[in-house]
C-alpha cells in the first residue's frame, strides 16, 4: 500500500517542536511506537508511567516505556459493543465500573437495559483481565506522576475517554493522551480530559484504525502478560 503524507492534527507542542510530516500507512504497531516515542522525547526526563490499553497498544507502551526510560503498566477499559456490530462502541467502561456512554448509542439500539448488560460483561472480563495479567500485585501508582496513557489509535475514542478517566482518578500530576492515529472528532472528544494530546496524524476520512497500518495482527492474552512479566522483572 503507498504511503501518503498526513499533517499532524495534535501534536506536543509544549515543548515548540512539530514532528515531521507522517507517512501513513504505519509499517506496523512497532514503527508507530517508534515514532510515537520520538514525539513524547520531551517527557523522558520525568520517568514517566506509560499505561497501555490492552491488548493493542501493550506492545506499544513497552517500547516507549523502553525509550523514555519509565514504566509500564496497563490500564484497564473495554468497550461497549453496539448490539448489531460489536466492534462498533456506543461506550466504554474502566475498572472502577464507571461507564462512559456515547451520545449516538441509542441511534445504535443500545437502550438503558442493553448498556447495563453490556457493561456488566465488559466488568467481568476486565476483572478477569487483571487477575491474568497482574495476579501478584495492583496497578503500579500514578499519584503526582506523568502519566502517558496509550492507545495504537482512536475510531470513536470511547475507551480513550473511560481509559482517561481511569487514570485521572489516581491523581497523575501531568496527564498525556498519545496516540499514533485518530479521527479527528475524537480528538476533540479527548482533548478536554488530558493536560497534553499528542498525536502523529488525524486523517480526515478516517475510517477504521487498522486502515492505517500494513500489519495489524491481533495481540493475544499471552504477549501481553509475557510483556509485563519481562518488564516486573527488569523493575518496571
Amino acid at each position: 500500500m503507498p504511503r501518503s503524507p498526513s499533517r499532524p492534527a495534535s501534536t506536543a507542542m509544549s515543548h515548540g517542536v512539530m514532528p515531521p510530516r507522517i507517512a501513513l500507512p504505519f509499517a506496523d504497531r512497532r514503527e508507530a511506537a517508534v515514532q510515537l516515542a520520538t514525539a513524547l522525547s520531551h517527557l523522558g526526563a520525568a520517568t514517566p508511567l506509560v499505561l497501555a490499553i490492552p491488548r493493542g497498544a501493550v506492545p506499544m507502551g513497552r517500547i516507549i516505556a523502553d525509550a523514555l526510560g519509565g514504566d509500564l503498566d496497563v490500564v484497564l477499559v473495554r468497550k461497549l459493543g453496539a448490539p448489531f456490530n460489536a466492534e462498533f462502541a456506543v461506550g466504554a467502561i474502566d475498572e472502577s465500573g464507571w461507564t462512559y456512554v456515547s451520545e449516538h448509542a441509542a441511534l445504535a439500539g443500545a437502550d438503558r437495559t442493553y448498556i447495563e448488560q453490556e457493561s456488566a460483561r465488559q466488568l467481568a472480563l476486565i476483572r478477569y483481565r487483571r487477575r491474568l495479567y497482574t495476579p501478584d500485585r495492583g496497578p503500579l501508582p500514578a499519584q503526582g506522576r506523568v502519566v502517558i496513557v496509550v492507545d495504537d489509535g482512536l475510531a470513536t475514542g470511547s475507551t480513550m475517554i473511560a481509559a482517561l478517566h481511569a487514570a485521572r482518578a489516581r491523581q497523575p500530576g501531568r496527564l498525556v493522551c498519545a496516540v499514533p492515529v485518530a479521527a479527528p472528532d475524537s480528538l476533540d472528544r479527548v482533548r478536554p480530559l488530558a493536560d497534553e494530546v499528542v498525536c502523529l496524524a488525524a486523517p480526515a476520512q478516517f475510517q477504521a484504525v487498522g486502515q492505517y497500518y500494513e500489519r495489524f495482527p491481533a495481540v493475544e492474552d499471552s504477549e501481553v502478560v509475557a510483556t509485563l512479566a519481562a518488564r516486573a522483572t527488569r523493575g518496571t
